[in-house]
């Protein structure tokens, strides 16, 4: 489809649309610590353990970016 392999266009969904999908959780989180008044502690509580996550899914970017020959 527009002289893509399947294979670049699964690449770009997997870091573009997964990437965009994780901001938008952030904003949710944000959003939800917003609305419930959790302050600086419990805005970085709701932060920490619903986004850890997302913390070893960005790493390993990283780490095939660093590794890539």
């Amino acid at each position: 489809m527009f002289g893509f392999s399947e294979e670049q266009i699964a690449g770009f969904g997997l870091s573009f649309g997964v990437g965009g999908f994780m901001l938008y959780m952030l904003f949710i989180i944000g959003q939800l610590a917003w609305e419930s008044k959790a302050g600086k502690f419990g805005t970085f509580v709701l932060f920490l353990g619903l986004a850890f996550g997302m913390v070893g899914f960005a790493a390993k970017f990283v780490i095939q970016w660093l590794l890539a020959p």
